[in-house]
Parts: structure tokens; C-alpha cells; sequence
């Protein structure tokens, strides 16, 4: 534990020392602002144990959270400021940051196939193209948006080719279940529990696998590199926690979303958590989204998305915090 702990120290003090020129000049940090999410179970998990509360008391810290319903939610509170740290797919970062924000991805904390196209029990559709002309909700700037596009595309249709109802996750369901919509693309948990309540998959694809970022910006990555690394360190600590105790996550997130346990069984049952450094693996399965996003009009035209791709992760403080938790005790 020792030996651990001091090899931490070293790693991130050398990070702390590149950072120096920036950091000296910042001011102490009396708050860190953070967005908690039912998409992210390590946020959830987090935030019930107390953790960082506990790991900023001797800096004298405050801890605020803030509930976020979608990456585009996510992404509002990071760049107006409201919150220090985003949970997002890492297409709406990648996109956020084409776009001219100063995202960075510090952290992988799940990968999954981020979506499905939903139709109700009884609905007479069976394809994706038997929508065509249809209405299917989905939350622009979030993976299930992104995930209908390659699907359309997929399938040789186009976005033209149905009418996109754009509502947040929860409503979207909502407007599934009271048959307002068509369609759906879900996200998880709501997703799992569309599903158990009867909601069938009409579209699936495996191929369709990316990671979800924790991020924050440019500056306050510069600034404050050890209360990233405090952050980062909480949620590789979440990370192994599920994977070891997987009956009590799921028991802990139904507590905290106030959803079935057997919901939320099903959504962790999705999701991957072996990929946690950022890195070319999840910058390769942005790639095949980019012409898409352009097409949409998500993207400009002129965008220079190969440098946006290249400068979106730092993976530097997630590196050194994965290494020293993978050292014997």
C-alpha cells in the first residue's frame, strides 16, 4: 500500500512539474463542480459513498453536484461553467471540441454499444425501414442521435428519410410508451427499462461500440492538475469497485435512480468497463461517425476534425492513476 501510494506521488508529481508555469498562478480552489448522471453508474456510486467530499476536506474544498440527463446537458453545464468535469459520449466531446470548445477527455469510464431503435410491443414495425416517414425521438448531440445516423446510414436511409422528434432521454420514452413517436433510440437506463416493460429492439448493431469520456477543459486540466487527479483517482476506484461487487452496484444504482434493481441489472449487464485509458481504440471507433456528423450539419464543413480527433484526449493523470491502482498490495 506503501509503495503504491508513493509511486502515485511520483507519477503525478512529474505531471504536476509540467503543468507548473500555469498551475502557480491559479487561484486556491474553494469548490469543484461535478455533473453525476444515471448513464454513469461510477458517478453514482461516487457520489453516494461521499468519496470526494471526503478526498477534498483537507484542502477545504466544497463538492457540488449536478444531475445531468445527456451529453448535451453535460456539455452546457462544462462549457458555461456550471460544472469543473462533464460524463459524455466521447462523440459529443469529440464534437463539442471540433466546434471550437476546449474539451478534453481524461477518462474512459464505460464502453458500450450506446444505443438501440425501440418500437412498442405491439407495433407492426419490424425493420428500421419500415419507419421510413415515421417518427422516432432521439436527444440531438447525444450517442442515441448519433447511433440513429449510422443505423439510417446503415441501412442505406437517410435522416430526410424519417422525422426525428428531438427530446431529452426520459421523454423520449415517455412519448414511446404513449405512442406520440414511432421510434426510439434509447439510452440505458431507460432503455432497459422500456425494454422490460415490453418495448422491443427493431435495430441493434454490435458493431456500433464506443467509449464514454470524462472530461473537463483545457484550463482547468493546466490549472488544477491534482484536483483532476483526485477526481480521476475516485472514479477508477468506482470503476474496480463495480466490477468486483457487481450485485451491490447494481443495488446501489437502483437506490440512487429510484429504478428496478432488475433495470438496472440489465443496463450494467450492457456495459463494459474494462477500456478505462482513453486512447486510440477510442478515437478509432469515432472515426466512422465523422462523415455523418458533417452530412447533419453537427459539424461545419470546414472543420478540422483530424486535428480535433488528435488533440481531444489527455490521458496523461488517468496513465499514472490505472498503473499505481494495478500494483499489488
Amino acid at each position: 500500500m506503501i509503495m503504491k501510494s508513493t509511486t502515485l506521488r511520483l507519477g503525478l508529481a512529474a505531471l504536476f512539474a509540467a503543468w507548473l508555469p500555469t498551475a502557480v498562478h491559479a487561484a486556491p480552489l474553494e469548490e469543484v463542480r461535478l455533473d453525476y448522471a444515471f448513464y454513469s453508474p461510477e458517478s453514482l456510486v461516487i457520489k453516494h459513498n461521499g468519496w470526494l467530499e471526503k478526498d477534498f476536506a483537507a484542502t477545504g474544498t466544497e463538492v457540488r453536484w449536478v444531475l445531468s440527463r445527456g451529453s448535451n446537458n453535460s456539455l452546457e453545464f462544462l462549457n458555461s461553467g456550471a460544472s469543473n468535469f462533464a460524463l459524455t459520449s466521447s462523440i459529443s466531446a469529440f464534437v463539442s471540441r471540433t466546434n471550437g470548445q476546449p474539451v478534453k477527455a481524461i477518462y474512459n469510464y464505460l464502453w458500450s454499444v450506446p444505443s438501440a431503435i425501440l418500437v412498442q410491443a405491439d407495433s407492426p414495425y419490424q425493420t428500421l425501414h419500415d419507419l421510413r416517414g415515421k417518427q422516432i425521438a432521439a436527444t440531438k448531440g447525444t450517442d442515441p442521435y448519433f447511433f440513429l445516423l449510422r443505423a439510417l446510414a446503415a441501412e442505406n436511409l437517410k435522416p430526410a428519410d424519417v422525422k426525428i422528434v428531438h427530446l431529452q432521454h426520459p421523454e423520449g420514452r415517455t412519448a414511446l410508451e404513449q405512442g406520440r413517436v414511432d421510434g426510439w433510440a434509447g439510452l440505458d437506463p431507460h432503455m432497459a427499462g422500456a425494454q422490460l416493460a415490453g418495448a422491443r429492439f427493431i435495430y441493434e448493431n454490435a458493431e456500433f461500440g464506443l467509449g464514454a469520456f470524462l472530461n473537463t477543459q483545457e484550463r482547468f486540466l493546466a490549472e488544477q492538475p491534482e484536483a483532476v487527479a483526485t477526481v480521476v483517482k475516485a472514479y477508477e476506484r468506482a470503476r474496480r469497485w463495480i466490477i468486483a461487487n457487481p450485485e451491490e452496484a447494481a443495488q446501489l444504482v437502483s437506490g440512487e435512480t429510484q429504478l428496478p434493481v432488475e433495470v438496472i441489472r440489465l443496463q450494467l449487464s450492457r456495459y463494459d468497463f474494462s477500456k478505462p485509458l482513453p486512447g486510440q481504440v477510442h478515437l478509432d471507433a469515432i472515426k466512422p461517425v465523422i462523415p455523418l456528423l458533417v452530412a447533419d450539419g453537427v459539424l461545419r464543413r470546414n472543420a478540422d476534425t483530424e486535428a480535433a480527433l488528435a488533440s481531444l484526449i489527455d490521458a496523461r493523470i488517468a496513465k499514472d492513476v490505472i498503473e499505481a491502482s494495478d500494483e499489488p498490495r
